[in-house]
């Protein structure tokens, strides 16, 4: 702007009302640059927020949607299937981590919705398993039809990940992996 004024023809000068309209411009376009980085203080501040609020998760349980998930067997166990429609039979079947079936949980007639099951940490014949990676199947019969069923598990936090650049942060799950905070139903059991 300076070396505009010092250039212009002094018999045609710069016009007042063009002189103010440049002076706005500028007004303007430093209030935007201000305004950026008042918006990328805020946010920087929410993330610090939600990190530390995400930090306080670690070593406890959030129920999420997944059918695999570490199991301390000397307690009983406790997960949910949501049950798209009635139906007069709901069973959950039970697998190692090598993928062998070691029990069923049969729960019978259930009602549609979500239909909550217990785990005693035994096989089929009664006996305590150790402690380890199981996979939960629920299954339904409905109008006739064997129908796989979502479960609802609860998982320990081991850790939280950071979101990159504004990105979701994660959740790291013993035996489930990672996920977004975002997928966590609940907090606790």
């Amino acid at each position: 702007m300076v070396a505009q004024m010092n250039n212009q023809n002094p018999l045609e000068p710069q016009g007042n009302g063009e002189f103010i309209a440049q002076l706005a411009q500028f007004s303007t376009v430093e209030g935007i640059t201000n305004l950026n980085t008042s918006v990328s203080s805020i946010l920087s501040g929410s993330q610090s927020s939600q990190a530390l609020q995400a930090s306080t998760l670690v070593g406890r349980k959030v129920i999420v949607d997944t059918d695999k998930v570490k199991v301390d067997t000397s307690a009983d166990f406790k997960g949910a299937l949501n049950l798209t429609a009635s139906s007069p039979n709901v069973w959950v079947n039970v697998y190692n981590d090598a993928g062998s079936q070691v029990n069923r949980l049969n729960l019978g007639q259930q009602s549609s919705g979500l239909v909550n099951f217990t785990w005693d940490g035994t096989d089929a014949s009664g006996k305590k398993l150790d402690a380890g990676t199981y996979r939960f199947e629920a299954q339904a019969n409905v109008n006739d039809t064997t129908t796989a069923m979502k479960t609802s598990l609860p998982a320990n936090v081991d850790s939280v990940t950071l979101g990159q650049n504004g990105g979701e942060m994660t959740l790291n799950l013993a035996g489930v992996g990672s996920i977004g905070i975002s997928k966590v139903q609940a907090v606790g059991q």
